[in-house]
């Protein structure tokens, strides 16, 4: 068991980083699987070639979906206080490709108390295996605080 985190724990500046993980052939298929989106960017190496990519691009919600809180060590630290998901952000700073391997990375941003709850913003950070931040961006939840446990 972990030990659970609540609002008043959080502090800004504190960093959760995920696995790396390698966008591979099974990565692009699933997401398609689960989205439908077949543009050939993301599938045809010919295609994504003629328009100036070296290899398939990676769609930019798969990469978003890396920065998901379930994919950090912060996650089981919050099962008793997650309230909500309230928010999410996210600008693309650079291409990622079929085979490149990302880092996703969580870090407390800003904190506002509330009466029975509080808002833990995170600043949301992909990075790639040359240590370039592909992808920015924020996400919002709704944490109890620990005087409100059930």
């Amino acid at each position: 068991m972990h030990e659970q985190l609540y609002f008043e724990d959080f502090r800004t500046g504190t960093t959760y980083e995920g696995p790396a993980r390698t966008l591979d052939e099974a990565a692009f298929r699933a997401f398609q699987g689960l989205t439908g989106d077949d543009h050939p960017i993301h599938y045809d190496l010919a295609y994504c070639q003629r328009h100036g990519h070296p290899e398939r691009l990676a769609h930019g919600l798969l990469l978003m979906a890396q920065t998901v809180l379930g994919a950090t060590a912060l996650a089981p630290r919050v099962h008793e206080s997650m309230v909500a998901f309230l928010e999410q952000t996210g600008r693309f700073l650079k291409p990622v490709y079929l085979g490149d391997t990302v880092r996703a990375r969580l870090v407390v941003s800003e904190l506002k108390a509330q009466r029975t709850t509080g808002v833990v913003t995170l600043r949301a950070e992909v990075i790639n295996q040359d240590g370039d931040s592909v992808l920015e961006g924020r996400h919002v939840y709704l944490v109890r605080r620990r005087s409100a446990r059930p």
